[in-house]
This record gives structure tokens, C-alpha cells and sequence, in this order.
């Protein structure tokens, strides 16, 4: 079993130029993935934001009401244009108080490829090895379970602009 990386793929019933815009446009990753983010996506970027329930599932969103107002920090590692960008974070780090900022980040890929009926979209988390013993395990699993409730999140939010 890998316990340094995630990876989660889903076929997206849209095009690339709007599954684009939704993981590369904050304010439209925000809204699918449960964020309100300080400023757009540029490389090189330090973004900070608070959780805010999803707007696309009402059950995931209850699952995210009790983080809601926590902070969250992002910086844009690189930016293909119509095919991949690329986050760091500092995974699970929703305990109040402590600063995590003398931890490694993973990083996060949202890759993009041309797929028949629509665009398939994988996204990986790398480098849980990375992360202190003492919460490693329980950062990988959270991660783990957090990236299928995207790529259900990310396909609720292109169904719902295309009827829109």
C-alpha cells in the first residue's frame, strides 16, 4: 500500500475549457470544493481562505458546517494552462492552536486529459511521508476520504452550470 501518495480519477461529462475554470478559477473552486479563498490562483501565490460549506451537495456541506470559519492555507505551485495546476498545503491541519507551519506540505496535482465523453480529471496528494509520525495516519486517511467527496463535489458543481 502507498501511504505517501493519493490518487482519485473521475471522467467529467464536460469540456476541458470548463473543467478548466473550475479548478483553476478560485472563486469557482471555492464554491465546489468548500473554500472562500483571498485572491485568485497565480503561480507562485500564498492564498489564505475559510472553510465554507459547499454549495453543490447539501450533505457533504453538513459534514463541512462544523469546520465552517477555519482557516485554510494554499500556495499555487505551477499553472499549465487547460492542463494542470498544482497546490501545497499543509494536510489535515484543522486542530485549533497549533501551528503547522514548520511542517512539509504535500503537494496537490489536478491533472487534465482529453477523454471520450467528456474530461478525465486525477487529482494527487504527494508526500504524506513527509508529515510528523504522529499524524501522518490520520492526515493520509482524512485525505483520503476528503478527495472522493471532491471528485463528487467537482461533478455536482459541472452538472449544475451546464443546466445553468
Amino acid at each position: 500500500m502507498n501511504t505517501d501518495r493519493i490518487d482519485k480519477r473521475i471522467l467529467l461529462r464536460a469540456t476541458r475549457e470548463r473543467v478548466w475554470k473550475a479548478i483553476s478559477e478560485a472563486d469557482q473552486f471555492g464554491a465546489w470544493f468548500g473554500v472562500a479563498f483571498d485572491g485568485p490562483f497565480e503561480k507562485g501565490a500564498r492564498l489564505t481562505g475559510r472553510i465554507v460549506p459547499t454549495t453543490v451537495d447539501s450533505d457533504i456541506a453538513k459534514l463541512q458546517e462544523p469546520h465552517a470559519g477555519k482557516p485554510v492555507e494554499f500556495s499555487v505551485d505551477e499553472i499549465e494552462p487547460m492542463q494542470r495546476i498544482s497546490f501545497r498545503w499543509h494536510p489535515f491541519a484543522v486542530e485549533p492552536g497549533i501551528d503547522y507551519s514548520k511542517e512539509p506540505t504535500t503537494l496537490i496535482v489536478f491533472d487534465l486529459q482529453e477523454a471520450p465523453g467528456g474530461t478525465l480529471l486525477t487529482i494527487s496528494e504527494s508526500g504524506f511521508d513527509q508529515i510528523p509520525l504522529a499524524r501522518r495516519a490520520a492526515a493520509f486517511k482524512a485525505n483520503d476520504g476528503g478527495w472522493t467527496m471532491q471528485t463528487t463535489l467537482i461533478a455536482k458543481y459541472l452538472a449544475k452550470q451546464a443546466v445553468a
